[in-house]
């Protein structure tokens, strides 16, 4: 083999090494920055909420990657006020929306004295408001269960946070997975089949 031709392949041998070289160089770090970062991470972590000095008919709201989660404890007449008005509703047992297994019932919760729901509307994302008393003092009426009403474009929910019939908001409110980690501590965001 002439020289020449030697010293070309030795040339094209370490051109194309040190390109391999340099395209890992590139990719490593391009790779590592699809990773969530562990603040990223920690905005999607479950979250703990204490309800121990949650009154009956008080709400608070606890934050979850970034979302207002409810958490209402119902007294037994907002429970009884579930019942009335399944015919009014666009889809009582959340049939037709994507939610955990313990939503598909009247009350959409584990333990039925409390309502655990994304304080999202789901038609443009508005936060809806706090319509809890029933009758004419809520001003919607008096034949209004009590609820929450999106002031953006008019949408009602009742105090599971179902969605009534014709109106914009397409599915009833979304139920966070979530646990109970003792009869006063709940966990947002982890239902025990994985973080969500």
């Amino acid at each position: 083999m002439p020289e020449l031709a030697r010293d070309r392949r030795n040339l094209l041998i370490a051109t194309s090494a040190a390109g391999a070289a340099a395209a890992a160089a590139t990719a490593v770090p391009f790779v590592a920055s699809l990773t969530p970062s562990e603040r990223a991470k920690a905005a999607g972590a479950p979250v703990e909420a204490d309800v121990a000095k949650l009154a009956p008919g008080e709400m608070m709201t606890a934050e979850w990657r970034g979302k207002p989660v409810w958490i209402l404890r119902r007294t037994p007449e907002m429970l009884a006020s579930l019942s009335g008005h399944e015919d009014r509703l666009a889809d009582p047992l959340s049939a037709a929306s994507l939610q955990p297994d313990y939503a598909a019932n009247r009350q959409r919760a584990i333990n039925e004295e409390y309502l655990v729901v994304i304080g999202i509307c789901t038609h443009l994302g508005c936060s809806p408001s706090e319509k809890l008393q029933a009758g004419p003092a809520s001003g919607l009426g008096a034949d209004w269960p009590g609820g929450f009403l999106c002031p953006c474009h008019g949408s009602i929910f009742d105090l599971a946070g179902r969605v009534f019939r014709h109106q914009p908001a397409p599915t009833n409110l979304e139920i966070p997975p979530h646990a109970w980690l003792s009869a006063t501590k709940l966990l947002i965001g982890d239902d025990g089949g994985g973080a969500a």
